[in-house]
């Protein structure tokens, strides 16, 4: 266990070793086991959490509004929209009076090409950790959640296979910062990761060779496959989602279009069966039902979304407790 890591941001998980990131699962499965026996554990009493949203958040916002109460703390939910960052307010500016104001600053910033470099600059200028809810390029706390439950669920995840597959939706064009973060970390476990995804859907080159230098060194491996039912087959993990194809267009319009010619990439009974019997589907949620996944599967007996999402709670608690103390 690692007991330095007072005062460190968490923007993506690479920027953490593999040490630390075992620190935080050890301490969230604590943590969990705290919680389900009635166990107090206000170890943040009378700190304060800054959360500024710039996108709309279910999961996110209400498990860190959780999470900071159990930890006797406080979240202060900011919206954009209502404060003077439409207005002026810097990234700088944010980062220099939240940081005296609050004890840690978490944000969501998701737009293409801004999000990342926003947060980024907000830490730079902050003198508290500063904590990525969503960016345009991670999704840090999703992804800790993610590997929580394959251990919870599988066990060791070295020499497993997990199949990151795109799925269409309707929706609307969502962020690259899922996939890109799944890879990043569950290489570094030494998974068979299979990134599954039609050509457009490309992530953005330089994640994808960090994902394949991590296979390397942890000794599992990462391939780049076009056929959904090909990365299904054999599979101890699938997770279909959608995701925008950022890296080929930025206009959405033609996103959009560009996706209708990939409607029939979803997760299906018949996808399910091609994986290994006692596979898991997982999904980040909100899913687009019956069309990026069948209510069959999501609300089948191999689906752990719900475990999926309750171990955000734990992991972001492990997070705050160990950089807010």
């Amino acid at each position: 266990m690692q007991t330095h890591l007072r005062g460190r941001d968490m923007i993506t998980t690479q920027e953490w070793t593999k040490d630390e990131i075992d620190t935080v699962m050890e301490v969230a499965m604590h943590l969990k086991l705290q919680r389900a026996m009635g166990v107090p554990h206000a170890s943040l009493r009378d700190k304060a959490l800054a959360m500024l949203f710039f996108f709309s958040s279910t999961r996110t916002r209400s498990s860190f509004e959780a999470g900071i109460a159990q930890l006797g703390g406080h979240g202060a939910f900011i919206d954009s929209d209502t404060t003077q960052i439409s207005h002026g307010d810097t990234a700088k500016e944010i980062g220099e009076i939240y940081g005296r104001y609050y004890d840690g600053i978490a944000i969501r910033q998701c737009d293409w090409g801004i999000g990342n470099q926003y947060i980024r600059e907000v830490a730079a200028a902050s003198r508290v950790p500063v904590l990525n809810m969503q960016c345009d390029v991670y999704h840090p706390f999703q992804i800790l959640a993610d590997l929580m439950t394959i251990i919870e669920k599988k066990g060791d995840p070295r020499g497993k296979t997990i199949a990151v597959s795109y799925a269409y939706a309707k929706s609307y064009q969502k962020p690259l910062s899922v996939p890109q973060s799944l890879i990043l970390l569950m290489t570094r476990y030494g998974m068979n990761v299979r990134l599954v995804h039609p050509p457009e859907f490309k992530l953005m080159p330089d994640i994808v060779q960090q994902a394949a230098d991590n296979a390397r060194y942890a000794g599992g491996s990462f391939e780049i496959m076009h056929d959904m039912d090909e990365g299904f087959k054999g599979a101890d993990v699938v997770y279909p989602k959608s995701w925008g194809c950022w890296v080929t267009t930025e206009d959405q319009a033609e996103s959009v279009e560009i996706g209708k010619k990939y409607t029939d990439w979803i997760a299906d009974e018949r996808r399910m069966s091609l994986a290994q019997r006692d596979a898991i589907y997982m999904h980040c949620l909100p899913a687009d039902r019956n069309i990026e996944v069948t209510d069959g599967v999501i609300d089948g007996p191999q689906s752990v979304v719900y475990d999926e999402a309750e171990n955000r709670l734990h992991v972001q608690k492990a997070v705050m407790a160990l950089t807010m103390a």
